[in-house]
């Protein structure tokens, strides 16, 4: 039984504060919308652990990390609690080069999560995070010159599940983008801990007609379109207007279509896999940052398993992955250029 099919496609306190721009450029290649928490880390069963690992990641804050690694000038559009945390995380993300001038410090409190490491570098996941600053991320929060002015607008679905306000955030930035001409891409990023399969095919509906890029994993592709054959369902988003699809899966690579052709590229794998926090979003990173440089969507996914393949050596989601001269080590033909 197909549990859901989409139209068309059939079954197969204080005043805000405003943190100064990075250097990297007033024009960005990629704005984000989302959420960034305090991540902690440690190896083994959390409930035996005795000392834990702090750094930081979310789904759409970690995507930026990766293309800004790369070369790309990026954005982001989230709210920062105000909590002993909060200097930390706007610093970090200005040492990564993004632009945090729509990232204020507000009243509140930052989520946090927590990463039990198990046997060959799957992981657990526990959450503090209902009712943080993000969660109250809105449409006012969308500034549209910002939006305007990027290559790309960036979402995902867990941005829309933190709360009514965020999921109306993210489908006015990705109107504002589709009247400026600006390309969209979403990652459905299906988190059941935040909403159920109802609630996320419903933002999904609500979202697709303005979307230009998806990034669905396979696990996703099912749940939420009710397909599992990857060309299937490629076909479906291209019949509902998607230009752009990039199916992540796992082991076997990705899926890429553009809606003329079809590419499959494998994998890259590390000798020893450490932790696959975040690799889903490192690939969207590397994928995206190619769009941005011009690549063929082919090539742009080529970038992106490269990318997600260097991450899984290293623990949390985002420090080990790869700054733009270590991907070219593995892609010859890519273009010498940005910074190292």
């Amino acid at each position: 039984m197909i549990p859901f099919a989409l139209a068309g496609c059939g079954p197969p306190g204080r005043q805000e504060s405003r943190q100064p721009a990075t250097n990297r450029g007033d024009v960005p290649d990629i704005v984000s919308i989302g959420e960034c928490m305090v991540e902690f880390f440690c190896d083994g069963p959390m409930a035996r652990a005795r000392s834990f690992t702090r750094a930081f990641g979310g789904d759409t804050l970690n995507l930026l990390v990766a293309a800004a690694r790369l070369g790309c000038r990026c954005a982001y559009i989230t709210r920062v609690g105000d909590d002993p945390f909060a200097p930390d995380l706007v610093e970090a993300f200005q040492r990564e080069g993004i632009d945090t001038t729509h990232a204020p410090v507000v009243d509140g409190f930052n989520g946090i999560y927590f990463i039990s490491l198990l046997e060959g570098g799957e992981r657990e996941f526990t959450y503090y995070r209902a009712g943080s600053a993000a969660s109250r991320l809105g449409p006012d929060d969308i500034d549209a010159g910002r939006v305007a002015s990027a290559k790309i607008v960036h979402s995902s679905g867990i941005t829309q599940a933190l709360s009514p306000s965020c999921r109306a955030a993210v489908k006015r930035a990705f109107e504002t983008a589709r009247q400026a001409g600006v390309m969209t891409s979403f990652d459905p990023n299906l988190r059941l801990k935040l909403c159920n399969l109802e609630q996320a095919r419903a933002a999904l509906t609500e979202v697709l007609p303005l979307v230009d890029v998806i990034l669905p994993s396979a696990v996703e592709m099912q749940q939420l379109i009710g397909i599992e054959d990857p060309e299937q369902a490629a076909s479906c988003f291209h019949d509902r207007g998607v230009k752009i699809v990039a199916i992540k899966l796992g082991k076997q690579g990705c899926l890429v279509s553009d809606g003329r052709s079809i590419t499959r590229v494998p994998a890259h794998r590390p000798p020893m896999t450490v932790d696959s926090t975040g690799a889903g979003d490192a690939f969207a990173g590397g994928f995206l940052a190619g769009l941005c440089r011009g690549d063929s969507p082919a090539n742009a996914a080529s970038i992106g398993v490269v990318v997600a393949g260097l991450k899984l050596r290293g623990r949390g989601a985002v420090a080990s992955l790869p700054k733009l001269a270590e991907v070219r080590k593995h892609l010859p033909w890519l273009a010498q250029t940005g910074p190292e």
